[in-house]
């Protein structure tokens, strides 16, 4: 627990203006994401949104984990079967394509991390359902977390509502502490057991973002050294919400006014 921030209400006031302007990013870049377009194209939108308009740090741009090759571009672009951390480049989307755009930025030091699915043209019912169960498989989690409780609820209620609507949860990738860090602790796993894991404390923030495979939970990397597939080539979905812990329940964070609308199955 020591090593989880529990911020100020001066940080958390830094984090709703950093959650609000990743969501914008989002809302600006939707009507680009259309038949033709490519996913270079789509970064290139986003990170003038960022630099020039919004005067933000896309935090993506350059970023190299332990292990890893420094990040080349400012989003992440993730397109039917990759799962996440797809590099945009000279690829054009096509009508019934669906697709992830992760979008993290960095205002006065805080951290915004945020992603939506996107369907691109018409889209098929079983990919536009896997981005539905997706979507509430990442409300349920954040419906799970309130003070005194467990990261485990979080990861159990997403874990069984996906493998009861026949998808599989990716364990290898997971949420993850926020602020003045990209990646802090603690790491939120999107599977697991209700009263497991860090107590929930208020003034934790950290992200919610389901990976969710149509087919086995079973993924491999690309050779560009960041790009995560699955390796029976089925659709993948994921989103993203950067998210508060209250005294009495939680906040959304990375909300702004093109936010597509809390599910229904959300009571």
């Amino acid at each position: 627990m020591s090593s989880i921030s529990i911020k100020s209400s001066e940080e958390i006031e830094k984090m709703r203006i950093a959650g609000r302007l990743a969501s914008e990013v989002l809302d600006h870049v939707q009507p680009f994401v259309t038949p033709g377009i490519t996913t270079g194209e789509l970064d290139k939108i986003c990170h003038d949104y960022m630099v020039d308009v919004q005067k933000t740090i896309p935090a993506p741009l350059n970023y190299a984990p332990p292990g890893h090759k420094p990040y080349p571009r400012s989003i992440c672009t993730s397109v039917n079967h990759q799962v996440c951390h797809g590099v945009p480049g000279d690829k054009k989307l096509k009508s019934g394509d669906i697709v992830n755009l992760d979008i993290t930025v960095i205002k006065d030091g805080y951290h915004g991390d945020t992603s939506r699915m996107f369907f691109v043209g018409e889209v098929a019912p079983h990919a536009k359902r896997l981005a539905e169960i997706t979507y509430e498989c990442m409300w349920l989690g954040i419906a799970a977390v309130k003070p005194g409780g467990f990261l485990g609820d979080v990861g159990q209620v997403i874990q069984k509502y996906a493998e009861s609507k026949g998808c599989s949860v990716v364990r290898e990738f997971c949420g993850h502490g926020i602020g003045l860090n990209f990646h802090e602790d603690p790491q939120v796993l999107h599977y697991g057991k209700a009263g497991t894991g860090v107590k929930l404390e208020p003034g934790m923030t950290f992200t919610i973002e389901p990976m969710i495979n149509a087919g086995k939970r079973d993924i491999r990397q690309l050779g560009d050294g960041w790009t995560i597939v699955t390796k029976d080539h089925s659709l993948s979905a994921q989103w993203e919400h950067t998210i508060l812990v209250t005294e009495s329940g939680y906040e959304v964070l990375t909300v702004s006014a093109g936010s597509p609308p809390i599910p229904t199955i959300i009571g």
